[in-house]
């Protein structure tokens, strides 16, 4: 980001990055809110405070599937449905936070994840399916065949997993990949293995965008000002 703050602490559209992931959460209601802070904790976990959310340190940061595991200690008793978002992807709309968590509950999933299709996947984890044409797993871009990276179907980072399977799996998930960091996305891959019910649900790309860059968050300033342009009064 070329900037001392933290990214997840960026203004977009007057907010944190961060803040509107919280803000499309709290609708759904949750038992538990909690996020995973690491850089800049002090100053992230002021802002996540205000939405009622839970603060847990990932010190040092070793991956997605690290991150996860250190909010084990806080959904110990918990055995629901874990929806797990990203703290850089803003634009998520509720509603299919929603349609996430309903297909999760209707498929009785072990594990439900977001996808979209995309025409430029360059950057993105790819998803795999089987012979059957479900999600097998997800490969990212730096561990994918030249096959694999023709895929255009990518994850969204976006998941649902049935506690009990998530916290059980991630000590299954080593860190031999190009970034040597544990995955999340590597869970997918074990559900599928384990012949658990793995279930999916498409988006808009839109929604599943991220912030990497400067140029990506003044890209993303401009698409909430046109999705709120348009939004009936």
């Amino acid at each position: 980001m070329r900037s001392p703050l933290a990214k997840v602490l960026h203004p977009l559209a007057g907010c944190p990055l961060i803040a509107h992931v919280l803000k499309a959460v709290r609708p759904l209601k949750p038992r538990q809110l909690v996020t995973v802070v690491g850089h800049q904790a002090d100053a992230v976990r002021r802002v996540c405070e205000r939405f009622g959310a839970c603060c847990v340190v990932q010190e040092p940061q070793l991956g997605t599937g690290h991150a996860v595991a250190q909010t084990e200690s806080v959904l110990r008793d918990f055995d629901g449905g874990v929806l797990i978002l990203c703290g850089d992807v803003p634009l998520l709309r509720t509603a299919t936070l929603r349609r996430l968590l309903e297909a999760h509950r209707d498929h009785q999933a072990t594990l439900t994840i977001l996808t979209t299709h995309v025409d430029d996947p360059t950057g993105y984890g790819r998803i795999l399916r089987d012979g059957q044409g479900g999600v097998a797993g997800i490969v990212e871009e730096r561990d994918a065949t030249a096959s694999q990276k023709a895929a255009c179907e990518i994850n969204s980072g976006v998941y649902c997993l049935q506690a009990s399977f998530l916290f059980a799996a991630l000590p299954r998930v080593g860190r031999r990949n190009a970034q040597g960091e544990q995955y999340l996305t590597d869970v997918v891959r074990l559900a599928a293995a384990d012949g658990r019910p793995v279930a999916e649900v498409a988006t808009e790309p839109e929604e599943i965008l991220g912030v990497n860059t400067p140029a990506d968050l003044a890209r993303l300033e401009t698409i909430l000002r046109n999705r709120r342009g348009n939004e009936p009064s």
